[in-house]
């Protein structure tokens, strides 16, 4: 029997200590993802996505519960999870290739091998003739295009994503969108778990939806989504059937945030 990428069981968090009040920020999180699966979630501002997020990289531990990838329980940050926030997070005196090339860098990856890795996925993602720029001179979309290539260099088995769009303009968003769901599914080994509040970018990418409740967050609702893949993002977007999966998720969600 094969184990899930990740698993959490009756996973509780509450932040807080002696002399703070105690916030109860997720309560009894019961979640189980297969390797290779997309699951986006969506919820109110406030609503604990980002904190599991933190839990499953190790960043900070459960109050109760069991946090576990492949199941082994999660002790602390680990190397082969690819974490990528709103803002591209970029450093500034290096290249968009030396930023790329900096993971492999710090897994001490040959030069020769990390620059030629770089190269590639900068291509992929339409920056070839851009390697040698500094982040200054990119827009936000290229800066945010850099920063998925820098994810995909260490080819992580877990990708932790944290509105990773969301400061991009609606067109050039989607573009991105496009190129990165491609990529994704070239390889489908990969386990993606997108945190939104565009409910709509959560449709178009994800194989299922965690709807949260408002604070204390719970899942509220699990939704797979059957669209078919490869998906055509700009062209999705007009589906019968991709609209009628987002308005029943948005009913769920509308109760949630009023």
């Amino acid at each position: 029997m094969t184990t899930n990428a990740v698993s959490l069981k009756d996973v509780s968090l509450i932040f807080g200590g002696e002399d703070t009040e105690h916030v109860l920020a997720v309560d009894t999180i019961n979640l189980e993802i297969p390797q290779g699966q997309f699951v986006a979630i969506v919820g109110p501002s406030g609503c604990g996505k980002t904190t599991i997020l933190n839990m499953l990289s190790g960043l900070i531990k459960p109050t109760a519960g069991s946090v576990q990838r492949h199941g082994q329980e999660v002790q602390g940050p680990s190397r082969d999870i690819g974490y990528m926030l709103a803002r591209s997070a970029l450093s500034p005196w290096r290249t968009a290739r030396k930023n790329v090339e900096l993971g492999l860098q710090i897994h001490g990856v040959a030069k020769s091998e990390r620059r030629e890795r770089a190269e590639e996925l900068l291509e992929l993602l339409h920056l070839e003739g851009f390697a040698n720029a500094f982040p200054s001179q990119l827009s936000q979309g290229m800066r945010q295009r850099v920063a998925i290539a820098r994810t995909l260099a260490i080819d992580p088995d877990l990708w932790l994503m944290d509105e990773p769009f969301g400061a991009l303009d609606a067109q050039t968003r989607l573009v991105v969108q496009a190129e990165f769901v491609s990529l994704w599914e070239k390889s489908k080994e990969s386990t993606v778990i997108f945190v939104t509040h565009d409910l709509e970018e959560a449709v178009l990418l994800a194989d299922r939806v965690l709807v949260m409740t408002a604070r204390p967050g719970r899942i509220k609702s699990d939704n797979l989504i059957d669209l078919p893949r490869p998906r055509v993002i700009d062209e999705l977007r007009f589906d019968e059937k991709f609209k009628a999966a987002e308005h029943k998720i948005w009913r769920e969600l509308r109760d949630e945030i009023i």
